[in-house]
């Protein structure tokens, strides 16, 4: 039977370890006690190991005896090895062949360029998750073409009602109060140069090419993304996704792709009738604020605006419809199995939507301003 596991140390002018007993992984505790507690005693270094009194050894006592032998930053030689019978020999060559390469030199670090390294990745990761959904969905959109009675027309139906119809008073509300603002700025500032009319053309303009579409779509992303996030993601938390896909379902089929239909169908409907609010707002102010009758108002819009400003922004609604929907898709397939998670990917959503439909009204905007639109 093997001894228990010891070490000492002498004192003398040599400055020698003598370890004893069973180095094996079976007292791994009772070795790391040991090398821990003689560790204040080699400060100076070591000049011997004396292996003689060793009666079992294994890879994981090898090793701390190498680790002794080649000390601390004080040692300037590694320790002797002696007293190593023939059966360990080789197993002591081959742990101090180990870890020989000099440390790589520290990397120098600079604040600005990880700043930046760590943005690319994000984004890069970002956009991967993004085009994979996208993917996904397009995929199910296939599907579903070659075969329409998989089509979940009732679900369809249902989120149409939730994202459209229901989101119209608040939708028309916030946006009359915008178109109302706009005009009340407009008319305080332009009376000063005597250009009351040109009101009529900036909110036209504004509410019909930018703003209508704009604040639609960042409600929607608010209102509907959100509860996109957190209804996918509850599903998660609850294994329902799993389920749907043991029973032989595609979850993107049955959960998203008739969430992500109705929002390219709900939002240019809201753009519409976001837009005809806006501009009821600012033309019932330049009435009572401005003293312009609502005759003198139409004639004036339709003299400033064109049917191309209307059609720039009901062009960018689908597609800013289906960046929210895939964002709020993705986002709650992201979801952990913690309230904590759920309520991190939903913020996330909604950030990441509100983001990417500014960043794509820009790309609008110059896009439609080079083809002279």
């Amino acid at each position: 039977m093997s001894s228990a596991p010891d070490l000492t140390m002498d004192d003398g002018a040599v400055g020698s370890l003598h370890p004893r007993g069973a180095w094996t992984v079976a007292n791994v505790e009772i070795l790391e006690r040991l090398c821990t507690g003689i560790q204040p005693r080699l400060a100076h270094g070591i000049r011997k190991i004396d292996l003689s009194g060793i009666t079992a050894l294994d890879t994981v006592g090898a090793w701390l005896i190498e680790k002794l032998a080649r000390g601390g930053p004080a040692q300037t030689t590694e320790a002797e090895i002696t007293g190593l019978s023939a059966s360990y020999s080789g197993l002591i060559g081959e742990v101090r062949k180990l870890n020989r390469r000099p440390p790589a030199p520290a990397r120098r670090t600079n604040a600005l360029a990880d700043l930046l390294e760590r943005v690319g990745r994000g984004v890069i990761a970002e956009t991967m998750v993004f085009l994979d959904m996208l993917g996904s969905v397009g995929i199910a959109l296939f599907r579903t073409l070659r075969h329409p009675r998989s089509f979940r027309f009732t679900s369809t139906v249902y989120q149409l009602g939730q994202v459209g119809w229901r989101a119209i008073p608040i939708m028309a509300l916030i946006t009359f109060l915008i178109g109302a603002i706009i005009a009340q700025q407009g008319i305080f500032h332009f009376r000063k140069f005597g250009a009351d009319s040109y009101v009529v053309d900036m909110v036209g303009i504004l509410v019909l090419r930018e703003l209508g579409v704009l604040i639609v779509a960042i409600m929607v992303a608010g209102r509907s993304g959100s509860a996109y996030t957190a209804e996918i993601g509850s599903m998660k938390m609850r294994e329902e996704i799993d389920a749907l896909t043991t029973m032989g379902l595609d979850p993107v089929e049955v959960l998203i792709l008739p969430r992500v239909l109705a929002l390219v169908i709900a939002l240019p409907i809201l753009t519409f009738l976001g837009s005809m609010a806006a501009l009821y707002g600012g033309g019932l102010v330049t009435w009572l604020y401005g003293g312009m009758g609502p005759a003198i108002f139409v004639a004036r819009l339709h003299e400033a605006v064109s049917i191309n400003s209307f059609e720039v922004g009901m062009i960018k609604a689908p597609f800013m419809a289906l960046v929210i929907g895939l964002i709020a898709a993705s986002e709650g397939l992201r979801v952990k199995g913690s309230a904590e998670s759920l309520g991190q990917q939903t913020t996330s959503s909604v950030v990441k939507s509100i983001f990417l439909v500014i960043v794509l009204d820009g790309l609008f905007a110059v896009f439609f301003a080079s083809i002279g639109m």
